[in-house]
């Protein structure tokens, strides 16, 4: 009984051996070769977005269609009473930084390698800003940073 069940083991495999090799042409096997992720053709953006990528950088997040359900907050901190983050459209395929809770006066940051983007409240009564987006492949490249009017500062991460 043992004996068979090793037998049909070895047929399993010599049968996944041959089925999965190809042949080069000059009757060498070859490995079979699946492509590669980034050989697929990218998806077409969700209904009423406006960029992707390098083309959505400078631009403003609502306006490129960007946020609402396709936003997700990759990382935040709190500095005093105003919270701040790094906002990420993966539809997008772009970052952008936000304060809530702030004032007239405070400044948020968004970096991602040298390449950064600013923002402020500057109405009285205002307490979001939000800069606009920066193309990132993966959120964690993307940092934030706030300068408060009080002369609190702070970044995630």
């Amino acid at each position: 009984m043992v004996l068979t069940g090793l037998v049909g083991v070895l047929v399993v495999i010599a049968g996944v051996f041959f089925f999965t090799r190809q042949s080069d042409g000059t009757g060498h096997a070859t490995a079979v070769r699946t492509p590669s992720p980034t050989a697929s053709p990218l998806a077409s953006p969700p209904p009423g977005v406006k960029c992707a990528g390098s083309a959505c950088t400078g631009k403003d997040a609502e306006v490129m269609g960007c946020s609402g359900d396709l936003v997700t907050t990759a990382e935040s901190t709190t500095l005093g009473t105003t919270t701040l983050e790094v906002r990420y459209s993966r539809a997008c395929g772009a970052a952008w930084g936000r304060i809530t809770g702030g004032a007239p006066g405070d400044k948020v940051r968004v970096s991602v390698g040298r390449d950064s983007r600013t923002a402020g409240i500057t109405a009285a009564g205002d307490t979001i800003a939000y800069t606009p987006m920066i193309a990132v492949k993966d959120p964690a490249e993307a940092r934030a940073c706030a300068t408060l009017a009080s002369g609190r500062t702070g970044c995630t991460r």
